[in-house]
């Protein structure tokens, strides 16, 4: 089963959204938004962006 992102509405009122792996695990959820077009539109940005963010390791001295 592939990944999925859900949109949902926080108990403050807000947009979020989280990432779920394919085995049903949250491995990121979203700021909070004020709209359901702006929680989109970050749910955008990732897909276009991530594929080639560099892994940077801040442990490392």
């Amino acid at each position: 089963m592939a990944g999925k992102f859900e949109v949902f509405k926080d108990k403050a009122g807000k947009f979020r959204f989280h990432l779920k792996a394919g085995n049903g695990e949250i491995v990121l959820e979203s700021q909070g938004y004020e709209s359901k077009d702006g929680a989109k539109k970050g749910i955008a940005s990732i897909q276009t962006n991530a594929p080639g963010a560099d892994i940077v390791d801040l442990t490392m001295s």
